[in-house]
C-alpha cells in the first residue's frame, strides 16, 4: 500500500468522523428538542388533569342541584315490621309474582321457601314484598300505611 493510499484512507476516515460528529450533534439537538416538547406536554397534561378535576367537581355540584326532589315511598307495613332487621347473609326467596299468575300458587311457593330458610314473621313480610313486581307491586304499595301488621 502506498503512502498516497494511506493518506486517502485517512481523509475518508476524517470525513466519516466529521459526518458522524455532525450526525451526533443533530441527534443531540433532536433529543434536546424532544425533552423540551416532553416537558411542555407534561405541563399541559397536568393543567388538563387539574381542569378535569375542577370540572368534575362543578359537574357533580350542578347535577346534585338539578336533581328531582327525593320521592317518599309509602309502605303498608307497621312500624314493628319496618324495624325488623334482615341479616345480610340471609338468602331470600327466589319466586317472583307479577300479578298475572295464580296468587295462591305464589303464596305456596313463597311459604315453602321460607319454611326451608326460616325467619321471623316480620322478615317474611319484608321478603314477600321483594317477590312482587309489576301490577302486583303496584297493588301492594297502594295499601294504606301501617295496614300490614303480620304475615297472616
Amino acid at each position: 500500500m502506498s503512502m498516497q493510499q494511506v493518506m486517502g484512507m485517512m481523509r475518508r476516515l476524517q470525513d466519516e468522523m466529521a459526518e458522524s460528529r455532525a450526525e451526533q450533534e443533530h441527534m443531540q439537538a433532536d433529543l434536546a428538542a424532544s425533552h423540551v416538547r416532553n416537558d411542555e406536554l407534561h405541563r399541559i397534561n397536568e393543567e388538563l388533569r387539574r381542569g378535569l378535576g375542577d370540572n368534575q367537581g362543578q359537574r357533580h355540584r350542578d347535577e346534585t342541584e338539578h336533581l328531582t326532589p327525593q320521592r317518599e315511598f309509602s309502605t303498608p307495613f307497621s312500624q314493628e315490621i319496618l324495624e325488623a332487621v334482615i341479616p345480610n347473609t340471609f338468602a331470600g326467596p327466589k319466586v317472583i309474582f307479577t300479578g298475572m299468575g295464580d296468587p295462591e300458587a305464589h303464596l305456596t311457593a313463597f311459604h315453602t321457601q321460607m319454611v326451608l330458610v326460616g325467619g321471623s314473621d316480620a322478615m317474611r313480610c319484608k321478603l314477600f314484598m321483594s317477590t312482587l313486581t309489576g301490577m302486583a307491586m303496584d297493588w301492594f304499595i297502594s295499601l294504606p300505611n301501617g295496614h300490614i301488621t303480620s304475615f297472616q
